[in-house]
Order: structure tokens, then C-alpha cells, then sequence
């Protein structure tokens, strides 16, 4: 992830925690429990804790978690604003994305081979990540 995209993620998953610990009222359906004394509302998992003050014993995603979630479950992520799509990128845009040229013909079962292994020398992308939050896009390569 590039330096945009981090900060994007970091904003939403602060707005989450901010959602899960503090309670604010977004419409959204929560989970309640009591952590010292006090209601907290949750979108996160159930883990049995020892901590006697914790009620019902959910906590919220961490960050990677979060994260995590958001890339494999649709329904939180369209909850909490924030799409992550990672796609394999074809042979054809990697060669792209060396020569900044289309292939006028296909590349052939016979070269793909040693066209794979020379863009991997030359350390082209395989993947596409796109996020989007609060109708924001950004696009790196891996």
C-alpha cells in the first residue's frame, strides 16, 4: 500500500473505532456491552475475556482485522464505506506497464514463459489494489 492509500484506511478504521468504542449514533444496527462501567457499542467479534468488566466479552477489529474484513466480507465493508479490490493483473498490463505500448498480438503459449520471467527481473506489478473510501479512488500496483 502507498502513502495515500494508508492514510485512507487509517481514516476509516478511525472512524470506525470511533463508531464501535464511543457509540455514536449512525443508524447502524450495534452490539452493546459494558466496559468499566460504561455502555460501548460494537461492530466487532466475540472473544471471552477474564476482564470482569467487560459484560458480554465483544471487542472491535484491530487494524488489520478491519482491514482483513472489509476485503472478504461485502456487507461490512459497504457498512463502514470502505471497498478494497485486489485483482491478478493480466500478462498484458504488466507488459504495459513495461513499455507503455498495447501488444498488437497476443502473446503466445510458446513465450509467455520467458515473458513472465523477464517481467519479474524487472519487478512489474502482478496485482491491482483498489480502495475506495468516502468517494475517494486510489489505485496502486504490487
Amino acid at each position: 500500500m502507498n502513502k495515500e492509500q494508508q492514510e485512507l484506511l487509517d481514516e476509516a478504521y478511525e472512524k470506525y473505532l470511533e463508531y464501535t468504542i464511543n457509540g455514536i449514533e449512525t443508524g447502524l444496527d450495534k452490539i452493546k456491552g459494558y466496559l468499566d462501567g460504561c455502555l460501548v457499542e460494537y461492530d466487532g467479534y466475540y472473544e471471552h475475556f477474564t476482564n470482569p468488566s467487560f459484560t458480554y466479552g465483544y471487542r472491535t477489529y484491530n487494524q488489520e482485522e478491519f482491514i482483513n474484513k472489509c476485503k472478504t466480507d461485502t456487507e461490512f465493508s459497504e457498512r463502514w464505506g470502505l471497498k478494497i479490490e485486489e485483482r491478478e493483473l493480466s500478462l498484458e498490463e504488466r507488459h504495459y506497464i513495461l513499455t507503455k505500448t498495447k501488444l498488437l498480438i497476443p502473446i503466445s503459449d510458446d513465450v509467455k514463459d520467458n515473458w513472465i520471467e523477464t517481467l519479474n527481473e524487472k519487478n512489474i506489478p502482478t496485482k491491482l489494489i483498489t480502495l475506495t473510501y468516502n468517494d475517494k479512488t486510489i489505485e496502486s500496483y504490487e
